[in-house]
């Protein structure tokens, strides 16, 4: 027959039971702070690398302006650099513009005796 337990017992034994819920609940909430630390932690690496490329990019092309002010300056024009296959320094290049597409005014205003039946204009 199985022993009955005593109040002190009974509570003793809940108590090991909750402390062992209660440490798997401790160490799941600092795995999710530790998971928030690293993703700020990165975004804010991943900003100050992208500020640096910034700069670094930034730098090249003021280098580049000067460069190409310089062949300017030593007697080469604009359009002779371009036939040697150099864009004006600091001009980015544009895509290529599209011709916007036309729609057609008849597909617009047509309605089919289906279309006119859904909208009650069926006279």
């Amino acid at each position: 027959m199985a022993k009955e337990l005593s109040p002190e017992e009974a509570v003793e034994r809940a108590q090991r039971a909750m402390d062992h819920r209660l440490a798997s609940v401790r160490e799941l909430a600092m795995s999710r702070q530790n998971v928030a630390n690293v993703r700020a932690a990165s975004a804010a690496r991943l900003a100050q690398v992208e500020r640096e490329e910034r700069e670094k990019v930034d730098a090249a092309e003021r280098d580049d302006v000067r460069a190409y002010s310089a062949a300017i300056d030593a007697g080469w024009t604009s359009a002779e650099l371009r036939k040697i296959g150099f864009a004006e320094a600091g001009k980015k290049r544009t895509p290529r513009q599209r011709p916007a597409r036309r729609s057609s005014s008849s597909a617009a205003t047509t309605t089919t005796p289906a279309d006119a039946a859904e909208n009650g204009s069926v006279g």
